[in-house]
């Protein structure tokens, strides 16, 4: 297959093994939620993405279930907040003392690919077997991208490269105005990526797609028939919740009087106007006794009464039959800096929410991570709290934001606004999604010393998370209160270190004795024992324990 090639692609292919594995220090002050939000299962992390990730590593690799990134876009304006031509001082800094003398020089293209190319290779080594990457991009590297990740991925992994309608946003002055970006999707299993079809109970017949929460995303321009009125029977089920999902946009409204809502229902009928769908579907779903109904295109579709006397028809997403490629209607990053600004923050160019919704709806579930490693604004925390806000779910987000002032004062605060409410621009109470989360730095010092050492500072729970990734290559969720970390693939994995057995004499707890083999919890099986040094001499081979020696044995 041919590959992409670079000016500094040989200093950084490797680049991700010489980054050093640093430890995730949590920060009570600037977390939301009980407990410090160390419960909730969602993480933002302050730091260089590319030491970030590896910091995650040993607790989430192969794990997330969907990443997405909004990378710099390389345009080569440096107006903006993270000086899109790759000349900002971090990412300079480091292509100096990566790629060396010759960054001074490379192309601004060159430059790009060297910073994304580590990332990319750590960030696919959290994906579940069958994870997602959303890669957002433009023209300017679209192409660049799309080999890079071939080749890191794999083209049998690529999924589609989707065309997200950016509604508007284009250089006014340009003589061919481009109103579109693309998000390039890969796959580790892109056979469950549309999920096998499967019998659709509500339809009784096979669905092409087993996406129960998908909605295509194209608008259609306006109503094919009007209805001028139509009269709700008492009972007719009726919200006063205005999030309900619209079908359409706002442009024509509809309106009633004299609603009087009991019960989640009309306590009288009630006439009202609509301009959402055909006079006789909204009869059959007043005759159908309020069951959804079926459109002209196989569509469910059903209506909901707000507490303002707004009618509104809900097309019931289960019904999707595909993911079409083409993204339109989720918003423009126009729209999303103005939701921001009555938040309270100016950003410029952050993703709307809605979009990073709609690729997280496309996964399987409601249960999983999400990592974002270029958070900005945390436009995909927000997507994902408002998603759980929706069905019940309980998607976590991990967020990493390099910019310090950023991740503290916008990326956090915007999501803990989020999740716990806050009062807009115009002095009006928004209601919180709910959840929380942990807010973490990383630590200035490596895991390592600089003699090879382990920090005498590490404690047993964070260095357990890294002998299990070493030894198994996946993400550590044990509760580290016990020198057997759990097994793997058939072999017990233990870990003696700073005390766990109470110990700390040199025949003790960190040294691999007789007596302290004889009280460790029992495995019949094959073992694998991580310690400071091994003092049982030929026993080990009998008790099939193959002993590894920290720390020389964690460079992983």
């Amino acid at each position: 297959m041919p590959s992409l090639n670079w000016i500094g692609k040989e200093a950084v292919v490797k680049h991700h093994k010489d980054v050093p594995f640093r430890l995730l220090e949590p920060m009570a002050d600037l977390s939301c939620g009980p407990a410090q939000g160390k419960d909730s299962g969602n993480l933002i992390v302050q730091g260089d993405n590319l030491h970030a990730l590896k910091a995650l590593l040993p607790r989430y690799a192969g794990k997330v279930k969907c990443i997405y990134i909004d990378p710099p876009y390389n345009t080569g304006n440096e107006g903006w907040v993270y000086n899109d031509n790759v000349n900002s001082p971090e990412i300079l800094k480091w292509l100096g003392e990566v790629v060396g003398k010759e960054g001074e020089t490379l192309d601004r293209h060159d430059r790009w690919l060297s910073m994304m190319y580590p990332r990319l290779v750590l960030l696919k080594q959290f994906l579940d077997e069958d994870g997602v990457i959303f890669v957002s991009i433009d023209d300017d590297e679209v192409h660049h991208l799309r080999s890079l990740m071939d080749e890191l991925f794999g083209t049998r992994r690529r999924l589609a490269t989707f065309v997200w309608r950016t509604d508007g946003n284009f250089d006014n002055q340009a003589k061919i105005k481009n109103c579109h970006e693309y998000v390039l999707a890969y796959a580790n299993n892109p056979d469950l990526f549309p999920h096998p079809s499967v019998v659709d109970p509500s339809i009784g017949k096979e669905s092409k797609l087993n996406r129960l929460h998908i909605q295509n995303t194209i608008v259609k321009n306006g109503p094919k028939n009007p209805v001028s009125s139509i009269e709700l029977p008492a009972g007719f089920p009726a919200s006063i919740d205005a999030g309900v999902i619209r079908a359409r946009s706002n442009q024509w409204p509809h309106y009633a009087t004299d609603v009087n809502i009991v019960d989640g229902k009309l306590a009288t009928p009630v006439t009202v106007s609509s301009g959402w769908s055909s006079k006789s579907i909204l009869q059959n779903f007043i005759d159908s006794n309020f069951e959804s109904v079926l459109d002209s295109k196989g569509q469910r579709t059903r209506f909901v009464v707000t507490g303002t006397g707004a009618i509104e028809s809900v097309k019931d997403r289960e019904q999707a039959s595909h993911v079409i490629t083409v993204i339109g209607g989720v918003g423009s990053t126009q729209s999303q800096s103005s939701a921001l600004a009555e938040m309270g923050f100016a950003f410029p160019f952050p993703k709307p929410v809605d979009l990073v919704r709609y690729l997280v709806s496309m996964i399987q579930g409601n249960d999983f991570i999400v990592l974002d490693s270029f958070a900005g604004s945390g436009t995909t925390a927000h997507a994902v709290l408002k998603l759980n806000a929706e069905d019940g779910g309980n998607r976590r987000f991990i967020l990493v934001e390099m910019d310090d002032n950023i991740s503290r004062n916008v990326t956090r605060e915007r999501i803990k606004r989020v999740a716990e409410g806050y009062s807009n621009a115009k002095n009006q109470a928004v209601e919180g999604l709910g959840g929380g989360f942990q807010f973490c730095s990383l630590s200035a010092e490596p895991l390592f010393n600089a003699d090879g050492q382990i920090r005498s500072d590490v404690k047993f729970a964070q260095l357990a998370e890294f002998v299990w990734f070493a030894e198994t290559g996946t993400g550590f969720t044990g509760t580290a209160d016990s020198p057997l970390l759990g097994v793997h693939e058939g072999r017990a994995i233990y870990l003696l270190y700073n005390g766990i057995l109470k110990d700390k004499s040199v025949g003790g707890g960190n040294v691999l004795t007789g007596p302290v083999f004889d009280v460790l919890p029992k495995f019949a099986g094959s073992k694998v024992i991580y310690a400071a040094a091994n003092r049982m001499g030929a026993r080990t081979a009998r008790e099939g324990i193959v002993f590894k020696q920290t720390p020389y044995a964690l460079e992983v």
